[in-house]
């Protein structure tokens, strides 16, 4: 079974990133210097979140 989270896709002018969020899980966000580079990212933080979460 496979969750899905909304996840929100933004630029950082301040630290020039693109950041990704899933605002269900506190802190669970990465960056970036493409949108596919930091979506790539926060899909691997939701696998560890995930793992985290089971135990």
């Amino acid at each position: 079974m496979t969750l899905q989270y909304e996840t929100i896709l933004y630029w950082s002018q301040e630290d020039s990133t693109f950041i990704a969020e899933v605002p269900e899980l506190p802190g669970c966000m990465a960056h970036g210097a493409s949108q596919e580079e930091a979506l790539a990212h926060v899909n691997e933080a939701l696998y560890h979140y995930s793992g985290i979460a089971n135990r």
